[in-house]
């Protein structure tokens, strides 16, 4: 067998083309076919295969690769078990001819089993509703001019689910199914995509409840009982209502930032922006808001490189960093300012417990969350990727004095008109 190192799916597509104008083989030659995708046969041709490298044919005689039945094809060919997708392929007659390590390992069947099996036997699917696959899609009857089933759910023997895929390999567009190809995929990545989700879902429910709650709590009391109220009382209120409408807004941003940085569209406007002064305002809004003005400790370093960035984003980073040293960290919290060869460094560090090695790999991770001080875990994922969008990088470790230790580099660039 001649397998391309492309994924499955791929393998039988090309194959499926390939046979469209291929003659109709031998007998002989007939059990040990399968196609090579273009792809292998261009990779070929680069080492200097010329026109030999093409799809080859073998019969049982030839050399096999170990669990396959099919022989390698020396210069361009890959042992199908080297695939990390499951591969099955039968033959005209409905029996396997080919079962690699990935479908043994995802079907716990080993391959000694299933070769020479009638396929339904080698891989008995049943779909959500315990129907049988096979006796579903009938690969071998029914209308000549199908090439497939899309990848579905399906379910193995003892409930376990397995993604498949099938392609019918035809030597002309209505002729019979010489090869049927079905990929095996395990769902763990896609579960743990379903579990991401859901998490964020259920953050993202919990963080909104106790706003809005104290919203519609707050507002419903004051149309009802308005008169019995003082002035302060009712600025005290109005006040909560503000700050809480404020956090909601927030974490709607977050969740608009967190879809931009995952779909690739965040979008960064460029601008003169003069960094030493977008981090004296966020000290005095700290300090504006209840915190000792001698914690924070500012050191810039001049000259400073001209810095073109997103004013907004910008705001961003440093209000998340600030933030995180001022919540979870103890004693000063230094800001330093300094040119650097690729552009402008910022360190934010504090003096508290710190971030423990084993979970520096997490902290620009979503929902981590350094201690159970509040918070929704998003902030560091949203100021790495606005950093990387910009073209810098963002490390963390252990400060001088203990605590954790943020640094950031924002890269020389051009103004926002000059690159679009």
């Amino acid at each position: 067998m001649t397998v391309g190192t492309n994924s499955a799916p791929g393998v039988a597509t090309a194959a499926e083309e390939r046979f469209r104008d291929a003659p109709e083989p031998p007998a002989a030659a007939a059990d040990g076919l399968c196609g090579v995708p273009p792809q292998a046969v261009d990779s070929a041709r680069a080492r200097g295969a010329g026109p030999a490298a093409r799809p080859v044919r073998t019969d049982r005689t030839a050399p096999a690769a170990p669990g396959t039945g099919f022989g390698p094809s020396p210069g361009y060919a890959v042992d199908p078990d080297c695939l990390p997708d499951g591969l099955v392929v039968a033959d005209d007659t409905g029996r396997v001819v080919c079962f690699n390590a990935a479908a043994a390992r995802i079907t716990a069947l080993a391959p000694e089993q299933a070769l020479g099996a009638p396929i339904e036997r080698a891989l008995p699917l049943e779909d959500l509703e315990g129907r049988r696959w096979w006796a579903l899609t009938d690969p071998y009857g029914g209308l000549a001019t199908r090439r497939g089933q899309p990848e579905r759910n399906l379910l193995l023997p003892g409930g376990r689910e397995v993604l498949v895929s099938a392609s019918y390999i035809r030597t002309h567009p209505t002729g019979p199914v010489r090869r049927l190809v079905v990929t095996l995929r395990g769902t763990e990545a896609r579960r743990r995509t379903e579990r991401s989700h859901a998490e964020l879902i259920a953050t993202v429910a919990h963080e909104l409840r106790s706003p809005l709650t104290s919203v519609k709590g707050f507002t419903a009391t004051l149309l009802a009982k308005w008169e019995r109220f003082t002035d302060d009382q009712k600025r005290l209120m109005l006040e909560t209502v503000d700050a809480d409408a404020n956090r909601v807004t927030r974490l709607i941003t977050e969740l608009l930032d967190i879809s931009r940085i995952d779909s690739g569209r965040l979008e960064v406007r460029r601008q003169p922006v003069d960094i030493a002064t977008a981090v004296g305002r966020h000290v005095q809004a700290l300090t504006a808001n209840g915190q000792a003005p001698e914690r924070f400790l500012v050191s810039i370093s001049r000259p400073l490189p001209d810095l073109w960035a997103d004013p907004d984003k910008i705001d961003q980073i440093l209000g998340n960093l600030l933030e995180n040293a001022v919540r979870h960290g103890e004693g000063t919290v230094t800001i330093g300012v300094s040119p650097h060869e690729k552009g402008t460094a910022v360190t934010v560090s504090d003096e508290g417990p710190g971030i423990p090695e084993e979970s520096m790999a997490r902290v620009f991770t979503r929902f981590w969350r350094g201690s159970k001080r509040g918070g929704t875990g998003l902030g560091l994922y949203i100021v790495k990727g606005i950093v990387e969008a910009h073209g810098g990088t963002i490390t963390v470790g252990r400060g001088p004095g203990g605590g954790a230790e943020f640094r950031f580099i924002l890269p020389v660039s051009a103004p926002a008109y000059l690159t679009q």
